[in-house]
């Protein structure tokens, strides 16, 4: 295995917090019942990560809901200034902004209801994470949705990445 297509050398996670927020049936779980993602801090500029990623999510068929204090319409939908203004049930959360920003994100997340948070490569917030896990919540820290779901799908073994999955199936797009 080369270091460079080595999933789990992405996170600065210690083993003990790994083992909790990056389950691999967690993540499993939250890929396969999520049809709503509220991404926090997507971007409308095509160059930014939560741009790419959002557009990857899309193609695949999650519906997007940005959540940007700019407002607008970012990938063909009506960007909300804040979680609690969405007018309808998100299934997960997916946090693009500053560490020190995800415990104000986490006590918003509880509140609309959502299943799962999400923060993303190098956000990092155990107390904001845990206090969704004490509230019910799956919780993910220091992962990539877009990552994961092309582990999980089959899309990144495809493209010659090592995804630590053997299987003797052939795996179809997207079936998670």
């Amino acid at each position: 295995m080369t270091a460079a297509c080595a999933i789990r050398l992405n996170s600065v996670l210690p083993p003990e917090a790994k083992a909790i927020f990056q389950d691999s049936e967690v993540i499993r779980e939250i890929l396969r019942s999520a049809r709503v993602i509220a991404m926090v801090g997507l971007s409308a500029d095509p160059q930014k990560a939560s741009h790419f990623v959002a557009t990857y999510l899309k193609d695949a068929g999650y519906r997007i809901v940005p959540v940007s204090p700019r407002g607008g319409v970012i990938l063909g939908e009506n960007a909300y200034r804040d979680l609690t203004e969405i007018p309808f049930q998100v299934d997960l959360v997916d946090v693009f902004r500053p560490a020190a920003e995800l415990d104000a994100i986490a006590a918003k997340v509880i509140q609309i209801g959502a299943k799962a948070l999400w923060q993303q490569l190098r956000i990092i917030n155990l107390d904001a994470a845990n206090a969704a896990r004490n509230r019910g919540l799956l919780s993910v820290v220091d992962a990539c949705v877009k990552m994961e779901h092309g582990r999980y799908s089959g899309g990144l073994h495809a493209a010659g990445m090592n995804t630590e999955l053997i299987s003797a199936r052939r795996m179809r797009a997207y079936s998670i």
